[in-house]
């Protein structure tokens, strides 16, 4: 659902109205926070987390009016966790997402005089991700059942919405500045799925609301016509609460603070992009059940993430 990657947004003003688009992300999650603090001696204990995962986000557009717009997507997510204390075991998941159906209006009228213009979208996200996955560990020597981890799971099993504003301003030197907000709203509290638990409050998932933020420059590359560079900065994570309903049940809320410098080439009804966050600041904060317990918990996060996009308006 985050996973989408652009350099900026641009208005259409061409006569096609169906876009197809396919989105790829990539990260490995191995270091360890607890705060803004890294555990490394997880690293030197040999007990640290990897998450490797790949997810691809199919997702199809129509144009409706110059001013409107309707999308659906649906993500394929391939994960693979090795965790190495009790319960053990490694966990794999390959299968789909929460898929998401939605609405997008320009503010004003493309394409604009000025060059600037903002977007906002509205999407419905439904739980079609299979967040009951199980998989086969290991605790006190025996061989068991466990749910996979919140990390690797498919959906969160929750029907959701999603709220988006995305605006960009044209600035001297072929510049345009972009930024960007969203916001997943997840009502349900948790998805009764046992996690294999036994702190007080952590018994089941919770089902959280996510969210993300970026903003920067975009400029385009004057000798390679079509291919525009851009810098600017990433924030994505989960909040402690939500901002509807109850927020019990175990989650890692946090977030990861990045640079993120990027890629879009345009040719023809082709558009490519290549982004590539690095992360300069991770915090996992403590959820609901730690401050009720006085415990903080730690998150696995990545170094860099990976992001390529690609779109064909027919």
């Amino acid at each position: 659902m985050l996973a989408r990657t652009t350099c900026g947004i641009k208005e259409h003003s061409s006569p096609k109205l169906w876009t197809i688009s396919l989105g790829y992300r990539y990260q490995q999650s191995f270091r360890h926070f607890v705060g803004t603090v890294e555990q490394k001696q997880r690293e030197i204990n040999r007990n640290q987390i990897y998450n490797l995962y790949h997810l691809i986000d199919v997702g199809i557009e129509r144009q409706l009016t110059p001013r409107w717009s309707a999308a659906a997507s649906v993500p394929m997510i391939f994960t693979h966790r090795n965790q190495l204390y009790a319960p053990s075991g490694r966990q794999v998941l390959n299968g789909f997402g929460d898929a998401t159906f939605g609405l997008r209006s320009w503010i004003f009228k493309p394409p604009t005089e000025s060059g600037d213009n903002i977007s906002i979208g509205v999407s419905l996200k439904v739980p079609t991700g299979d967040y009951r996955a199980t998989t086969q560990a290991v605790r006190g020597g025996q061989v068991i059942t466990a749910s996979n981890d919140i990390s690797m799971m498919g959906g969160d099993g929750g029907t959701g919405f999603t709220v988006d504003i995305a605006g960009y301003k044209r600035a001297p030197l072929q510049t345009m500045l972009y930024g960007s907000a969203l916001w997943l709203f997840n009502p349900r509290n948790t998805n009764g799925v046992s996690t294999f638990r036994n702190a007080r409050g952590e018994e089941v998932f919770s089902v959280s609301d996510q969210y993300l933020f970026r903003g920067g420059a975009g400029h385009a590359i004057p000798w390679i016509r079509g291919l525009a560079g851009s810098f600017g900065l990433r924030m994505e994570g989960v909040p402690v609460r939500d901002v509807f309903g109850k927020s019990l049940g175990f989650r890692r809320p946090g977030y990861s603070l990045s640079i993120d410098p990027g890629l879009m080439y345009a040719r023809g009804l082709y558009t490519f992009s290549l982004n590539g966050p690095w992360a300069v600041k991770r915090n996992r904060k403590a959820s609901v059940p730690d401050i009720t317990r006085g415990a903080h918990g730690d998150a696995a996060f990545a170094d860099y993430t990976i992001l390529f996009g690609i779109s064909r308006r027919f």
